[in-house]
């Protein structure tokens, strides 16, 4: 009896241990690290172009490219930073809204919004956050993720599914 009761307090102790952990989560993400110099693809139902804000935004099935990370929305809004001088310049920032899914490797993030600074190569998505890798499941309210380093931490009420070696 004494034996099932310390069993009992371990495991207390061990779930309360893992939910503290998960409240500030620091992921490494091996499959979003990536190169934020490669070329951006972009396809879209339409394409509106504002010259007097320097920004496009494209609306229905949009659907980003980059090397091998992908990123789907409903609507996306690129906003260019253009050098003094110069008419036309590089995407510096991309907004994504309308349900997005990020898929870099086996790693799979879904989201309401999310923002892209490819400047910095920092993404931040925001509400109702869901990562997956493999079996493995997160949620929170907020995840940013340093593409330059694979890193990436979650915020607010974070959740976690650990799935034990051998299930799948």
């Amino acid at each position: 009896m004494k034996l099932i009761r310390l069993l009992g307090i371990a495991l207390a102790v061990g779930l309360a241990a893992l939910a503290a952990y998960a409240q500030g989560a620091q992921v490494a993400f091996g499959g979003l690290q990536h190169d934020s110099s490669l070329p951006i693809e972009i396809t879209a139902d339409q394409l509106s172009i504002d010259q007097a804000d320097g920004a496009a935004m494209f609306v229905g099935n949009v659907l980003i490219g980059q090397g091998d990370m992908r990123l789907a929305a409903g609507k996306v809004r690129v906003e260019y930073s253009a050098p003094e001088g110069q008419a036309t310049g590089q995407i510096s920032r991309l907004l994504a809204s309308g349900g997005v899914t990020l898929v870099n490797g086996s790693e799979a993030v879904e989201a309401q919004e999310a923002e892209y600074s490819v400047e910095t190569g920092i993404i931040t998505l925001r509400g109702n956050v869901i990562l997956t890798q493999g079996a493995n499941a997160l949620s929170a309210e907020r995840m940013i993720v340093d593409l330059n380093t694979g890193k990436a931490n979650l915020e607010g009420r974070v959740k976690t599914i650990l799935q034990p070696q051998g299930n799948p």
